[in-house]
């Protein structure tokens, strides 16, 4: 996606985004950046890390106080995106919950003519006992192929420092900004 694509694409998307309080209130020096990957191009076996056996990934479906707990173990700045009734893809070891991540219909825009529908990952986590063994990452590339398989001809991340940790899955960056707007 070319550059001016995506500030179209992020502008419709994020109206008056960099107006808001909380993104006023950021770090000067902080930069972040918003990803992309055209989904028929994904391919799910460029990242393998072979996994602990004991661990499985499934959407969440128990008490949604489990789930808040874990998050607010990650980062408390996130519980308040999982309040609603969203899709979350979650890591188990042994059906003990260590990782999430949201599954998100962003929408179906119009860019330069095209209409496109995106899907997106949002706030993964994984609780920092279990980090460095690949269930992160191997969890976003799951909830990569569940949006390919619905349907979606891209998947976006909003609001990245971590950038390089998607680019192992093919996620590229189409747009780098501060607080002060896109760079």
């Amino acid at each position: 996606m070319e550059k001016q694509e995506a500030i179209i694409l992020f502008n419709s998307m994020h109206p008056n985004f960099f107006e808001q309080e909380y993104i006023q209130n950021l770090s000067e020096d902080w930069i972040f950046d918003e990803m992309i990957l055209q989904l028929n191009e994904f391919d799910q076996h460029k990242y393998e890390k072979p996994l602990d056996t004991s661990i499985s990934f499934d959407f969440f479906e128990g008490n949604r106080e489990e789930l808040l707990k874990i998050v607010e173990q990650v980062d408390e700045d996130w519980v308040e995106f999982f309040v609603g009734d969203d899709r979350v893809l979650c890591g188990y070891l042994d059906g003990k919950l260590i990782s999430f991540c949201h599954v998100n219909n962003i929408g179906t825009y119009e860019i330069n003519g095209r209409i496109i529908k995106i899907g997106g990952l949002g706030c993964v986590g994984t609780l920092p006992e279990y980090r460095d063994r690949g269930i992160g990452l191997t969890m976003a590339k799951k909830a990569t192929q569940i949006l390919k398989d619905e349907g979606y001809d891209y998947s976006y991340i909003h609001y990245t420092y971590v950038a390089q940790w998607y680019e192992k899955i093919g996620y590229e960056t189409v747009l780098k900004w501060t607080k002060n707007g896109i760079l």
